[in-house]
C-alpha cells in the first residue's frame, strides 16, 4: 500500500516538475506579487492625512507655506477645484489649500478629520487664507467598501469561472470533440460569455440585496444603471479570462496566469482603498484595467447618485474592452491541446 503511494506521489511530482511553464508560474507569481505589494506600500511613514492643493504643475512647492513641511500629512497637487471639493464631501480628502488667485483653504465641517487639520494649519499661519466650508455627509466606510468586494468576487468568478475551465476542457479533450461538430469559436465562446455573465449576476444581486438589508447601504442611484455597470464589467472580465485561456493547455499555467492578471486589479483597482494621490504611474495602470472603470461607475452611481452621462466613459471604455478582448479571444482559440 505504501509503495502504490508512493508510487503515485512520485508520478505526480515528476509531472508537476516536468510542466516547467506551470512551475516557473507557481515560482514566479508569487515573487511578482510580494514585490508589487513591497513597492506600492514603499512609504516607511503612512500619512495621517490627506490634503490637495490646486496647482497645475504636479510637484508642489514647499517653501509656498510652512504648512506644506508638516510631517505625517500627505500633500498632492490637484487642477481640478470642483472635484476636489466633491471630494471633500465625500470625506476622500481631508482639507485643500488654494495659494494664489485669492488663497483660500476647504475644509468639511462634519469631519472630524477635517477639524484636526484645521487647527494644525491655523496654527502654522494659515489664518491669512480665506476659509470656505464644504457639507456633506459622511460616506461609511462599509459604503465605499461593498461595491468593491462585489467586484472582486465578481472578477474571480469570471476569470476562473471560464478561464480555468476551458482549460480544462482543452485538456481532457472535450474542445477536441466540440471541433469535430460544425460549432465556431465565436459561438462557444459566446454560450460561455452568457453562462458565466448569467451566474456571475444572479449570484451578485443576492449579496447585494442581502448586505443592503442587513446593514442598510448607501443606495443614492438608479438600480437599472448599476445592473448595467455590473453587466459590461462581467463580460469584459470574462472577455479577458477567454484570452488568457486561448490558447493555455495546463491547468496549473492557467491558475498562475489568472491569478498574475486578477491581483493586480484587486490591488489597483480601488478595491480596498482609494488611489487618490498615489503614483501618477500607477493611477496611469489602473486606468487600463477593467475592475477600475467597474468601480468608478459603481460608486459614483451607488454613493453620488450620479446620472448616466457621468458614468459614459466608464460604460464606453468597459464595452470597448469588452468587444475587443471577445475578438481577439475568439481569433487566438485553440481546439486541441496539441
Amino acid at each position: 500500500m505504501i509503495r502504490r503511494f508512493l508510487a503515485v506521489l512520485r508520478a505526480r511530482n515528476m509531472e508537476f516538475l516536468r510542466d516547467r511553464s506551470s512551475l516557473g508560474w507557481n515560482l514566479l507569481v508569487p515573487a511578482l506579487l510580494v514585490l508589487g505589494i513591497a513597492w506600492i506600500f514603499s512609504e516607511d511613514d503612512r500619512a495621517l492625512f490627506k490634503v490637495g492643493v490646486l496647482q497645475d504643475a504636479e510637484q508642489i512647492n514647499v517653501s509656498a507655506h510652512p504648512f506644506l513641511s508638516t510631517k505625517h500629512i500627505h500633500f498632492f497637487a490637484t487642477p481640478d477645484e470642483p472635484d476636489a471639493i466633491h471630494k471633500i464631501s465625500r470625506h476622500q480628502m481631508d482639507m485643500l489649500l488654494r495659494f494664489t488667485d485669492s488663497p483660500t483653504y476647504w475644509v468639511n465641517e462634519d469631519s472630524p478629520r477635517g477639524y484636526v487639520l484645521e487647527k494644525m494649519f491655523l496654527g502654522s499661519g494659515g489664518s491669512s487664507l480665506k476659509k470656505a466650508m464644504v457639507s456633506g455627509r459622511p460616506v461609511r466606510y462599509i459604503d465605499w467598501l461593498l461595491p468593491g468586494i462585489l467586484a472582486m468576487n465578481m472578477m474571480f468568478s469570471c476569470l476562473f469561472g471560464v478561464g480555468y475551465v476551458v482549460v480544462r476542457y482543452r485538456k481532457n479533450g472535450y474542445l477536441k470533440r466540440l471541433n469535430a461538430t460544425p460549432l465556431r469559436a465565436i459561438e462557444f465562446i459566446s454560450a460561455q460569455i452568457a453562462s458565466r455573465l448569467l451566474i456571475t449576476l444572479v449570484s451578485t444581486a443576492l449579496v447585494f440585496l442581502g448586505t443592503s438589508y442587513f446593514l442598510e447601504i448607501r443606495m443614492d442611484g438608479s438600480y437599472l444603471q448599476l445592473v448595467v455597470v455590473a453587466t459590461l464589467g462581467a463580460i469584459s472580465l470574462i472577455a479577458l479570462a477567454l484570452v488568457v485561456a486561448s490558447r493555455v493547455t495546463s491547468e496549473e499555467l492557467a491558475s498562475g496566469l489568472l491569478n498574475f492578471v486578477g491581483w493586480p486589479m484587486m490591488l489597483l483597482s480601488g478595491v480596498w482603498f482609494s488611489m487618490e494621490g498615489a503614483n501618477e504611474f500607477l493611477r496611469f495602470i489602473a486606468q487600463l484595467l477593467p475592475l477600475t472603470h467597474v468601480l468608478e461607475a459603481a460608486r459614483a452611481t451607488m454613493i453620488d447618485g450620479v446620472g448616466w452621462t457621468d458614468i459614459t466613459n466608464n460604460l464606453i471604455v468597459l464595452a470597448g474592452m469588452a468587444v475587443v478582448l471577445m475578438t481577439l479571444g475568439a481569433a487566438l482559440f485553440k481546439w486541441r491541446a496539441d
